[in-house]
């Protein structure tokens, strides 16, 4: 098939190309050619899709057979693009976010039936989620063909652009106490990129349409064991210390960002880890083990000099601070018992 990828350089556009192109098929990506290197073997076309001219350029240099949009964020970018590619293929996928859902984290069970955030298609501001659900009003509403939703949970993987585990594993290679966050028995649900790249791919090869969360298996591994599988792959000699959800928050610790991943337990986020990929699976989702996932990201992050390991999201900067994580660590020891 003729792939149209719109991203495709970075993590799960990444991915999504390399999958495709090991398929066989012949993929087209379009970006600005600035985040990372284009991968060989692909047809890249450069160009920001937020530039009505540079979208034109698109539509006007090819026709495909499925178009992958794995990097729309703002409604009004997406609908733009979505109504100059019409015609030009017959299948959207879009790469959405569990995000886009307000129930998720707080509510257990969080699927493809509960209710999205309430976003225009043609929004031009707004919050991560929000604006993610505007982004597949667009293309649900006005694509003229069929529309695929593809909604991940927490992705992991090698070339991981966002900084979680490569953090971590990071953080863990430098050895010493590690601050450890929370409970070291609660399940997690992680998925690779890998594994969300093929599914989408045969789901898109076979013209599917509708939504589907990629969240991977519930409980695949706990935050214990997946910390001490980057201890174990990174043959450090880090100490895990567990400390209490509650005097992280007493002490300002920033959920999710400065230790990554770590929700304190509340019932806002009952349900960080238990949103339901059972519809995926039943179409053929299959998921590695998590160690695979930690052993190739960190034979991938191994060989980069610690110095040039710079991953943040698009607002949030991850880890915390290495003084700020001792005098926790020092309050720790020393707290009454």
């Amino acid at each position: 098939m003729r792939i149209l990828v719109i991203g495709g350089s970075v993590f799960l556009g990444r991915a999504i190309v390399e999958e495709a192109l090991r398929r066989g098929h012949d993929v087209t990506t379009f970006n600005r050619g600035v985040s990372s290197p284009d991968l060989p073997g692909v047809t890249a076309v450069h160009g920001d899709r937020e530039v009505p001219a540079d979208l034109d350029r698109l539509a006007e240099s090819g026709t495909w057979d499925r178009v992958i949009d794995v990097c729309g964020f703002t409604p009004s970018v997406v609908l733009d693009g979505v109504r100059r590619l019409n015609g030009r293929a017959p299948h959207y996928t879009f790469i959405s976010s569990i995000s886009a859902y307000p129930e998720w984290p707080g509510i257990s069970g969080v699927d493809e039936s509960s209710p999205r955030h309430d976003c225009p298609p043609d929004a031009t501001t707004g919050e991560y989620g929000v604006l993610k659900a505007g982004c597949e009003r667009a293309v649900e509403e006005y694509f003229d063909g069929g529309a695929l939703i593809i909604n991940p949970g927490l992705i992991l993987g090698p070339h991981e652009n966002v900084g979680r585990l490569p953090w971590w594993l990071t953080r863990i290679q430098r050895g010493g106490r590690v601050l450890a966050p929370g409970d070291p028995a609660l399940p997690m649900q992680l998925i690779d990129a890998r594994d969300i790249a093929a599914f989408t791919l045969d789901q898109a090869e076979l013209a599917t349409t509708g939504r589907y969360f990629t969240s991977g298996v519930p409980g695949n591994t706990t935050f214990g064991d997946w910390l001490n599988l980057c201890v174990e792959t990174t043959a450090s000699d880090a100490e895990l210390v567990w400390v209490d959800d509650q005097f992280l928050l007493d002490h300002d610790v920033q959920q999710w960002s400065e230790l990554p991943l770590w929700y304190a337990a509340s019932p806002d986020a009952t349900g960080v880890w238990t949103p339901s990929s059972a519809k995926a699976a039943a179409a053929g989702l299959t998921c590695r083990p998590v160690r695979e996932t930690v052993q190739d990201t960190w034979a991938w992050l191994r060989d980069i000099p610690i110095p040039d390991r710079s991953f943040s999201a698009r607002i949030l900067s991850h880890g915390i601070d290495p003084d700020k994580e001792a005098s926790i660590l020092s309050e720790w020891d020393n707290r009454p018992r």
